[in-house]
């Protein structure tokens, strides 16, 4: 199965299951994301399953979680 940004979450056939943060759980706005056979992940809306999905290489949710851990995207936070 070819997996490409913009396709059907709840298509995405892959080993491991779609993870969400223990923190948003019960508040209805969560981001989850799996780890595709390839070790490229794909995220998705939870509010939206079947909606697309962006897919990202290994090196690509590195860099986002380096910058998470390093508290550049600490603006965007409410």
């Amino acid at each position: 199965m070819e997996i490409f940004n913009g396709m059907a979450a709840d298509t995405i056939k892959a080993k491991g299951q779609w993870q969400k943060a223990k923190r948003s759980v019960g508040t209805g706005s969560c981001v989850e994301l799996r780890s595709l056979d390839d070790g490229a992940v794909a995220v998705r809306n939870s509010r939206h399953p079947g909606g697309p999905a962006l897919v990202f290489t290994r090196a690509e949710i590195d860099a986002l979680l380096d910058g998470a851990r390093n508290g550049e995207f600490d603006h965007l936070a409410v």
